[in-house]
């Protein structure tokens, strides 16, 4: 467990020391934004693995436009990536680069080039310290137990005012998944541009989104941690959609 007490350190630890769950099934640690929401019904979300066992680690923006499209920014092969899990859900496409530039120990710059600009400002609460001191805290046994982890959810929304969330359930290509935040801090303040456009304000949505059974919080979360998820059956998982093949269509910013 990662005793680092700003995000830039705790990113640090988990870049230069990545410690992935034991299992035979698909794991991840890494950190990112679990997801954050603008009022003008967008939403972005960031995943650094910085170890999988599945492959390389790689960086990842998800894109939710306001008419409800998902896209994918991925820096490696889909099928070794989060299209792995949700193609069926969103379209994607691999790109050069996600470069990431820390500006202090609480703010974030993620950078597309020619796509998006994204600044985030994080902080620590009281709640926020609450939910990293009991994930960090957690045993092997209960970071694998459905039971547990579906408690955790609940949980989280009073005191994290997140709306509903889930660290079980099923990805959009049906594999399960468990998810194990250990520190998580909020996102105070944030701007964004994607395709020249500027996203506006955050702030929480009239209806809250979700990708399969992840719900994206309502009011941004910065995270470290880990996730698992079903190692591929193809007698019961779906593979990887044709990039043009995504159910939500093409929500790359024109």
């Amino acid at each position: 467990m990662s005793t680092a007490s700003t995000p830039q350190a705790a990113a640090a630890d988990v870049t230069d020391h990545p410690r992935l769950p034991d299992g035979d099934d698909e794991r991840f640690t890494g950190f990112g934004v679990l997801g954050l929401t603008f009022r003008s019904g967008d939403c972005l979300a960031l995943r650094v693995m910085t170890g999988t066992s599945i492959g390389p680690g790689y960086r990842a923006v998800w894109h939710r436009a306001p008419a409800g499209a998902w896209h994918m920014y991925v820096t490696t092969d889909p099928e070794r990536s989060c299209p792995r899990y949700f193609s069926a859900a969103a379209t994607y496409e691999r790109v050069p680069e996600i470069d990431l530039s820390w500006k202090g120990p609480t703010r974030l710059q993620v950078r597309i080039a020619g796509v998006l600009d994204w600044d985030v400002l994080l902080r620590a609460t009281p709640a926020t310290r609450a939910m990293s001191a009991l994930g960090g805290a957690l045993p092997d046994v209960a970071r694998r137990s459905d039971p547990f982890l579906g408690a955790m959810g609940p949980m989280a929304r009073p005191m994290l005012r997140t709306g509903r969330m889930r660290m079980v359930g099923a990805a959009p290509n049906r594999q399960r998944f468990q998810v194990v935040p250990t520190r998580i801090w909020r996102i105070s303040a944030s701007t964004a541009r994607i395709g020249g456009r500027d996203l506006g304000p955050i702030g929480a949505l009239d209806r809250q989104i979700r990708l399969g059974d992840f719900w994206m919080p309502q009011h941004g979360l910065f995270y470290v941690g880990d996730a698992r998820f079903s190692a591929f059956d193809p007698a019961v998982h779906a593979a990887v959609a044709a990039p043009a093949d995504g159910l939500a269509g093409d929500a790359r910013p024109r």
